[in-house]
């Protein structure tokens, strides 16, 4: 029969791993990820790399855009589509020969910039 172990595990133990392992989300892998998804985003205006971000809640990382209404579109890319007006009976843009009605858009080939940042191999 074996004896028991007088040793004992700190109740706190828990909470410590899980602030260290939320600060190493943050602080090395969120920020390497950020920095990489920021260098690999197109940047045409830069408003899509300027709105990612990188953040941790209860060991789980999230990067990504908040505000930037286009970024999985230029993740995925998209499909043709047709756009048609919104509060206007037509569309127009500058040097277009008159307004139209609708527009069928060919769609837009992928640009990743999340999902390499993601998979690069990283080391702790």
């Amino acid at each position: 029969m074996a004896a028991r172990s007088g040793v004992r595990i700190d109740p706190s133990a828990r909470e410590h791993v899980d602030a260290a392992i939320n600060d190493w989300l943050s602080d090395v892998i969120g920020r390497d990820i950020l920095g990489d998804a920021q260098n690999l985003a197109p940047k045409r205006s830069g408003r899509l790399r300027d709105s990612l971000r990188a953040e941790v809640h209860d060991k789980v990382l999230r990067v990504g855009s908040l505000d930037c209404n286009y970024a999985t579109d230029v993740e995925m890319g998209t499909s043709p589509h047709v756009i048609t007006p919104r509060n206007k009976k037509a569309l127009s843009w500058p040097d277009a020969d008159h307004p139209v009605a609708r527009v069928n858009h060919p769609g837009t080939h992928a640009q990743p910039y999340l999902r390499p940042a993601l998979f690069q191999r990283r080391t702790a």
